[in-house]
């Protein structure tokens, strides 16, 4: 049995709500699925309310915080696991990549501070075939911006992103009193599986995602003005998207539709034609 973690003061800098309510810790668990041999890493383990069920299930478990005044009590806490790693860093930093090495893809986990919950699954998002799959609880209207459909509200850059590398699932809500302190906004967990195979190749992902910045730069505007100096109104109708769309009723594919033109000009030395565009959608 591990001890029972020592009282620590809850840093607003760090966005740190710790979670307590054991139903909803064993129902993120029983989410999660860890099996013995996983390669699990939990990302800001906190006070190990998490750290405890997961180790237990898998028998090792590496984690990431930032926080130096609580690792001394998670060492104690679980002084009795061998394969309990504590890595004391910024986990926008970290490199995941690295941390797997030769080995079996990572199982992300975590219970992530607001204010850096885009930023951070960005960063994960890069870290490619490193990651096996995320599970993270974050603020409820960053998780229905992950999972959002197109043509909706939460349809945005976010989507695109991560959709365009995973599967994302929207698991269950957990309210402000499952934590201490109470966070101002319910939470939620989410589930991003990346794609095996990606459904569609970006044929420069970088490029794509600044197309997409670009796009949703002004919501209310139309393909037309968003993108003026990138591609066209005559391209796009070539390529079977109306220019007078809005980006938030794109697809995924016809963002990469859009963005693997874009490329092939730049290629190309930057010259474009409605007829080269629609030689390109077998027009």
């Amino acid at each position: 049995m591990s001890q029972v973690p020592q009282q620590h003061r809850a840093r607003k800098r760090f966005g740190q709500n710790f979670l307590r309510d054991p139903g909803i810790i064993s129902r993120i668990v029983r989410a999660i699925g860890p099996r013995e041999g996983d390669r699990l890493v939990e990302i800001g383990p906190g006070q190990g309310a998490l750290t405890q069920p997961l180790l237990e299930a898998a028998g090792k478990l590496e984690v990431i915080e930032l926080d130096r005044d609580l690792i001394p009590g998670l060492r104690v806490q679980f002084f009795n696991y061998p394969e309990f790693v504590i890595h004391e860093g910024d986990a926008l930093k970290f490199d995941f990549a690295e941390l797997k090495g030769d080995g079996a893809p990572l199982r992300v986990v975590g219970n992530l501070p607001y204010n850096i919950s885009t930023p951070l699954i960005i960063h994960l998002l890069d870290a490619g075939a490193a990651v096996a799959d995320m599970h993270f609880m974050l603020q409820k209207e960053v998780v229905e911006r992950l999972a959002a459909a197109p043509d909706t509200a939460d349809w945005g850059r976010l989507s695109v992103m991560a959709q365009y590398y995973c599967q994302v699932e929207q698991l269950f809500i957990v309210p402000p009193e499952a934590f201490v302190p109470r966070p101002k906004v319910d939470s939620a967990i989410v589930r991003l599986t990346p794609h095996a195979t990606l459904p569609v190749v970006a044929h420069d992902p970088a490029l794509m995602f600044d197309l997409v910045r670009q796009a949703f730069g002004q919501r209310r505007k139309t393909l037309r003005n968003n993108l003026k100096g990138r591609i066209d109104a005559d391209a796009m109708a070539a390529l079977g998207i109306d220019p007078g769309r809005r980006p938030q009723t794109l697809s995924v594919a016809e963002f990469v539709t859009l963005a693997n033109w874009v490329s092939d000009q730049d290629a190309s030395g930057g010259e474009h034609t409605e007829e080269r565009a629609g030689e390109r959608t077998g027009e």
